[in-house]
């Protein structure tokens, strides 16, 4: 569901930076690196790429599920509530 108008500039800069590190992975692995060192940095990626995945959550937790559940609506606060719960979910299971 899209519905809010907020920018995410600071998630686009971390978004370009993970987009670095998975060029630099690439190369890494392009060039024979240290299996060890390649690891380290997929985590290392992965992580940053978490960090904007709640970050984005955190936003819409704060705006969206908010708006919902003040705006007096039962079922817009209620569907905003359980998309919010599969999201988590998902987000879990990882």
């Amino acid at each position: 569901m899209k519905g809010h108008t907020t920018r995410h500039d600071d998630n686009l800069k971390r978004l370009a930076r993970v987009e670095g590190q998975i060029r630099g992975i690439r190369r890494m692995v392009e060039e024979g690196e240290y299996c060890i060192d390649i690891v380290t940095q997929v985590q290392a990626a992965q992580s940053a790429l978490g960090a904007v995945g709640l970050r984005v959550l955190r936003n819409h937790i704060e705006h969206c599920v908010t708006d919902a559940v003040r705006s007096g609506s039962e079922d817009e606060a209620q569907a905003k509530t359980d998309e919010l719960m599969a999201v988590m979910e998902r987000y879990f299971k990882r």
